[in-house]
């Protein structure tokens, strides 16, 4: 436990004394979760993560190259990160030996700008249970599970709770417990689940993104960057420009295959697939607009120049300038008397 001795330490020193002392990286073992951290500055938000259900690596799995989840989102965001991975596929951050670093390191961070709190889905109960005893001012979940306590959450009855029932869910933080902190949940209002689960979670700012789904779906979601961006957006700015996140989802929805996905996501609900199916042709419409929206934003003067330019010289590399000219803006007069006057 290096970290707590270093940061007990440090903590107490000059400005100048602390800068003199980063970064300051290193890794820690407790019982079946890895921690792995990276110092850079006080006066920079520190954030805290821990990793998801399907990031199932064992203890030989852990190298001096090993990358929890989101650790190297945060480094290249050039925030101070502390990232907590499970390991094994039943993990839901209940070791005693994680719970004992987590209180010793919690009066140890008072002195960072400001903390955050990252996590999806498994990785999200974990923000949520533990922000309050961490101070975290603003956290960013992704269809977090808020308990696996069946007299708290009996309407979850995924298979991951009766398996999670191994653990202690009536001892310390095994619920929710966000304290003062503030920030965003984001899931899929249509997965009855996660809907619950986010309803136990009233002083966060509400994003839903309808088909996003829990696993299957969330998985694809992440090819776009989807989490990614976000993620980003929070660590850099530590709020999320919801203008600007319901524009790319938005956006995604326009996704040749989101449809197809979602359909074979939700195959076996006649009732949901109709849904998809009409919400689909009504999107279809939207994004034919969209697409001519988009061209008819296109400025292709730039082309245009460089097909002028060139024109002497180079005539057949302009026309084919000029023609992919047209295609962005095939009623562009200018575009039609230049290819007529080069062939």
């Amino acid at each position: 436990m290096k970290l707590l001795y270093w940061l007990e330490e440090w903590t107490n020193l000059p400005r100048d004394e602390q800068q003199s002392l980063v970064p300051m990286t290193g890794g820690d073992l407790l019982g079946d979760v890895y921690v792995k951290y990276h110092i850079i500055d006080a006066n920079k938000p520190l954030l805290i993560t821990f990793s998801p259900a399907g990031t199932n690596y064992q203890e030989h799995d852990i190298t001096d190259d090993f990358s929890p989840w989101a650790y190297k989102l945060a480094k290249k965001q050039d925030v101070n990160i502390i990232a907590f991975q499970h390991l094994g596929i039943s993990n839901w951050f209940r070791h005693r030996n994680l719970l004992f670093f987590i209180e010793q390191l919690a009066p140890l961070i008072g002195g960072f700008k400001e903390r955050l709190g990252y996590g999806l889905s498994r990785g999200g109960f974990a923000v949520g249970a533990f922000a309050n005893l961490l101070k975290l001012d603003k956290v960013l979940l992704f269809h977090p599970v808020s308990t696996k306590n069946k007299e708290k959450a009996p309407w979850d009855d995924r298979s991951s709770t009766d398996i999670a029932q191994k653990f202690d869910w009536n001892g310390d933080y095994h619920d929710l417990d966000l304290g003062h902190a503030k920030g965003y949940i984001i899931y899929d209002p249509t997965n009855r689940i996660d809907r619950a689960h986010a309803k136990r979670y009233p002083q966060l700012t509400h994003l839903r993104v309808f088909g996003m789904g829990h696993s299957v779906h969330a998985t694809y979601l992440n090819k776009f960057g989807f989490y990614k961006d976000v993620a980003v957006d929070f660590i850099s700015h530590q709020q999320v420009d919801v203008a600007q996140f319901r524009q790319q989802t938005k956006t995604l929805r326009f996704k040749e295959d989101y449809y197809r996905r979602l359909n074979k996501a939700n195959k076996s609900s006649p009732h949901r697939l109709a849904l998809l199916s009409t919400a689909h042709t009504i999107l279809a419409e939207e994004k034919a607009e969209h697409m001519q929206e988009q061209k008819d934003a296109i400025d292709v003067q730039p082309l245009i120049d460089v097909a002028i330019k060139h024109q002497d010289e180079h005539p057949n590399d302009a026309i084919k300038v000029l023609e992919v000219a047209q295609q962005l803006s095939p009623d562009d007069p200018v575009i039609d008397h230049k290819l007529k006057q080069l062939k």
